[in-house]
């Protein structure tokens, strides 16, 4: 089992940057496959972005694509979202998840463990 926690979240204005972090739990951190998700007031929680467990693979939504950039760092059981040009669509509740596995997956029901969630408010 994981514990995630996220942190990084905050107001900024269109254009800008932020770096979201998530710090998990155990010693077992390299086994797990690791993914971003973000959900707005009255929408579906979404596929942000995921990374292998070596970190040799990210995916992302076509939605960040070029602006969003997944990495982690196994030696410190860490992964991290770098957001740039952000924009008020951006806006939303970013949530860390973990699933132990081989194959990089993209959809929230196959992840087990979730985060409890950082904000992240892009201002026009």
């Amino acid at each position: 089992q994981v514990q995630l926690v996220e942190s990084g979240g905050g107001l900024v204005q269109a254009g800008g940057s932020l770096r979201l972090s998530c710090a998990a739990s155990g010693r077992t951190f390299s086994t797990y496959i690791m993914g971003w998700f973000r959900q707005a007031p009255g929408k579906e929680r979404e596929f942000v972005a995921a990374i292998s467990r070596s970190g040799g693979s990210t995916y992302y939504a076509d939605s960040v694509k070029g602006r969003f950039t997944i990495s982690r760092d196994n030696a410190k059981n860490t992964v991290c979202l770098q957001m740039n040009s952000l924009k008020p669509e951006d806006t939303a509740v970013y949530y860390c998840a973990a699933v132990r596995g081989l194959v990089v997956v993209t959809t929230r029901r196959e992840y087990d463990y979730w985060g409890q969630g950082t904000q992240v408010t892009v201002s026009s």
